[in-house]
């Protein structure tokens, strides 16, 4: 058991830590997004994290064009 223990240990120190934020969002749009999650069976802060990552994907794209 001791040994399952320090596996996890190891596996999780080889994660980056994840950084909090605080978002507020119009209640239509936060209403929007918790329909999302739920559909598809997911957190919102994965809703979240998943559209975040697809505009600055997008966003890098542009500024890649741009220069």
């Amino acid at each position: 058991m001791t040994k399952k223990r320090s596996q996890r240990r190891s596996l999780k120190a080889q994660r980056k830590a994840a950084v909090r934020a605080s978002i507020s969002f119009p209640p239509d749009l936060y209403e929007t997004l918790e329909q999302i999650a739920q559909q598809k069976k997911v957190s919102l802060a994965w809703v979240v994290r998943d559209a975040s990552e697809k505009y600055v994907a997008s966003e890098a794209k542009e500024v890649t064009r741009r220069t």
